[in-house]
């Protein structure tokens, strides 16, 4: 679950941190203090975009922390995947945001966006106005299905998927290959000939290379030449020369030591110098005489190596990447030449494919169908929890016409609301409260399947209002009994049903805006929800509703959970 959450310098947060609690968080205030920045920050630390100006005005960065502590297999088995330290079942995901980057770390593990968004799906499920919306696009239908029996489902679809590529691939190959006889020989020809072309230039291994420097050592011959002679004549030809004066040297040297026996040692190294020196001056000379210009081979080597650019300009910018341009050319001329053959073979395995794709597809239809069926009974029981009188619902399965990497079914969550009115598309009836409460059943219902520990609702309480919402904070509590629930609110309903209750507030001065979230202790917690309740005024008859709403959830509790 999400223990604690730290947010710095974001939009209109200086500094907040909240320490949540087990079952049922609720977060109330003013319209305006800051809700929906806490809870998009919750959203940003998860891999969500974070736009920079979102950093407080005058602040050079941003940071969100969050700590969650899980016993869960599967995101035990996703960090070791992701190999980021893991130990007694803490995870601190943080992201500082700066004006030109984001960082982002995992137990202090620097970590991709990419791979923060693998893992945030399995510490909490965040539900918001954005995403009821979702339900209106019968394409999310199937994911939700899919998502309910996911064990069984997920390896019929990664079957599915992968089949699905090939066949692409082979049906491609096909539409690409049927070629009228003219086109075929054309395109014969002229694979032939570059084939050719390639073959007979008979490259070897690193032929560039060695050409490269042979042209270049060639074309400063002259240079390096004059460069030479003069090294030359200065150490052993002119008078005076540098071998002259170390002959001079190591035979005046050889008297000093005549002199001075402790000089043997500098008389040895002088000699070395002078025998050094004659074998530089004989290996240069003999490097002179071999320095040649041959116009031919030169002109023989600048011929090689044009050939060789040309050729990697046409297939490749290297001598494999024209090997290999050659090999895929004699491969397609054999296919070309066995044509017919060719063809029956990819169409084979083409039917093969699709045969197979076929029977998956249907399997993964049956499981759908499957696990629709108890899907639709839960989703309904939440529903007739939420205040749904006389409410039906089921999913409507249809065939596409052509294969997909999902298979070949689409769904459409079908609904009635009221007795005697016909089943229809969900998107065609469902009002705004309507979706908020269809959202809250399907989410319940998933959480439990998936063994999901948080659930974050934003604006629950979309367009509904007295029984109804009493009936949302019902629902929400027997969420919250096995698991963390975090909701927003502006309805006391549901605020009264708090096992931890934060405000969050806005305050002013004449420099800035900031808002805090503060924990609630009981006689607070009663002042808040006859504010919710009376507005402006809060009088001793709201203060007595409000403490007699916070009763009834409490025997609610005795009543349901002990």
């Amino acid at each position: 679950m999400l223990i604690n959450l730290h947010v710095k310098n974001l939009a209109l947060i200086e500094e907040a941190e909240v320490d949540f609690t087990n079952h049922l968080n609720i977060l109330t205030g003013e319209t305006g203090a800051g809700k929906s920045i806490l809870i998009g920050s919750i959203q940003s630390a998860l891999g969500a975009r974070i736009p920079k100006d979102m950093i407080r005005n005058g602040c050079r960065d941003a940071l969100i922390e969050l700590v969650f502590h899980t016993d869960s297999p599967a995101v035990k088995n996703k960090m070791d995947e992701l190999e980021i330290p893991f130990e007694d079942g803490e995870i601190i995901i943080s992201r500082r945001i700066t004006n030109s980057r984001v960082i982002n770390k995992v137990n202090n593990t620097s970590i991709s966006i990419g791979k923060l968004k693998e893992l945030s799906p399995l510490l909490l499920d965040l539900s918001g106005q954005h995403e009821n919306q979702l339900l209106l696009n019968p394409q999310n239908h199937l994911a939700i299905i899919d998502s309910y029996q996911k064990e069984k489902i997920d390896p019929v679809k990664k079957k599915v998927s992968t089949l699905f590529c090939e066949y692409q691939t082979l049906e491609k190959k096909l539409s690409e290959q049927t070629l009228g006889q003219e086109q075929k020989l054309r395109e014969m020809e002229f694979l032939k000939y570059e084939i050719q072309e390639i073959e007979e230039a008979a490259l070897k291994e690193g032929e560039d290379d060695s050409l490269e420097k042979e042209y270049h050592r060639m074309s400063h011959a002259r240079e390096i030449l004059s460069d030479c002679s003069f090294i030359h004549e200065i150490l052993s030809e002119q008078n005076g020369c540098a071998g002259d004066l170390i002959g001079d040297a190591v035979q005046k040297m050889n008297e000093v030591e005549e002199l001075d026996e402790e000089t043997d040692e500098l008389s040895s190294q002088l000699q070395t110098i002078d025998a050094l020196l004659n074998d530089f001056n004989r290996d240069l000379s003999s490097y002179i005489s071999s320095m040649e210009f041959d116009e031919e081979t030169f002109s023989e080597i600048e011929d090689r190596l044009n050939l060789i650019n040309h050729l990697k300009a046409k297939y490749g910018d290297s001598l494999e990447a024209i090997r290999n341009y050659h090999d895929k050319s004699v491969d397609k001329y054999e296919q070309l030449l066995h044509y017919e053959e060719y063809m029956e073979e990819a169409k084979r395995e083409f039917t093969n494919i699709s045969r197979k794709l076929e029977e998956e597809c249907d399997r993964l239809t049956r499981l759908r169908q499957d696990a629709a069926k108890p899907l639709v009974s839960a989703v309904k029981d939440a529903l007739l929890d939420l205040n749904f009188l006389n409410v039906e619902f089921s999913v409507s399965f249809e065939k596409t016409q052509h294969f997909t990497s999902q298979g070949k079914d689409r769904a459409c969550f079908m609904i009635s609301t009221n007795p005697g009115q016909a089943l229809r598309p969900l998107h065609e009836i469902a009002s705004g409260g309507e979706l908020s409460r269809i959202m809250l059943a399907i989410k319940s219902v998933l959480a439990d399947e998936e063994g999901i520990e948080t659930l974050i609702f934003d604006e629950i309480d979309t367009g509904i209002s007295g029984r109804t919402a009493q009936k949302v904070s019902e629902r929400l509590a027997i969420i919250a009994k096995d698991r963390q629930v975090i909701a927003i609110t502006h309805l006391p309903q549901i605020a009264a049903m708090a096992d931890s209750h934060f405000l969050i507030e806005k305050t002013s001065d004449s420099n800035s805006t900031i808002s805090n979230i503060y924990p609630l202790s009981e006689e607070e917690s009663v002042r808040e929800l006859a504010r919710m309740l009376g507005g402006a005024k809060i009088t001793d008859t709201v203060l007595e509703n409000a403490r007699e709403m916070r009763n009834l959830t409490c025997n609610f509790r005795k009543e349901n959970f002990s």
